[in-house]
């Protein structure tokens, strides 16, 4: 991913108002991200637990910002969940069911969607390896890391173009 800029993240989000999009809270290490190993960047509201964000540089060269919503509902650590956009398994509260307001005048009339992602939204790192979840969090796979960083990308492009 390249390196965005804060201008870049507030002019890409497609579920919000741009009064909004100017007043959300901006990640305070965009320095310090390690951007050529980040295929989106995903961070959480401090000021507002249930919310989270997430802009992608997809493969058309557009970015796209959207404003998501979880439920601050705490699950069992012997429950677990699997992202759906990396494939990774965690305990507990982990993975979160996500949802998005869509873009537009569906999203004005209050449709959604939802997605099961990586509470921490750090699917990137999970999927190279940089970030280790807890075990038996990562299957031994027969594709390469390119492979699954393409099938993640392709699996949060396939939730953004649902927006």
């Amino acid at each position: 991913m390249r390196t965005l800029t804060e201008n870049d993240i507030r002019g890409s989000f497609v579920n919000c108002t741009k009064g909004e999009a100017q007043r959300l809270p901006m990640p305070r290490d965009l320095d310090e991200r390690p951007w050529a190993h980040l295929d989106f960047l995903g961070w959480r509201d401090l000021s507002a637990p249930d919310r989270s964000y997430l802009v992608a540089d997809l493969d058309d060269g557009r970015l796209v910002g959207v404003a998501l919503r979880f439920p601050a509902v705490k699950r069992g650590f012997l429950h677990r969940s699997m992202c759906s956009v990396c494939l990774t398994v965690h305990p507990g509260s982990g993975v979160s069911l996500m949802t998005a307001r869509k873009s537009g005048k569906e999203g004005r009339e209050g449709n959604s969607v939802g997605l099961y992602i990586c509470t921490d939204l750090a699917c990137s790192l999970y999927v190279r390896g940089e970030k280790l979840p807890e075990p038996g969090g990562r299957f031994e796979e027969s594709l390469t890391v390119e492979q699954q960083v393409e099938r993640t990308r392709g699996n949060l492009a396939a939730f953004l173009g649902r927006l």
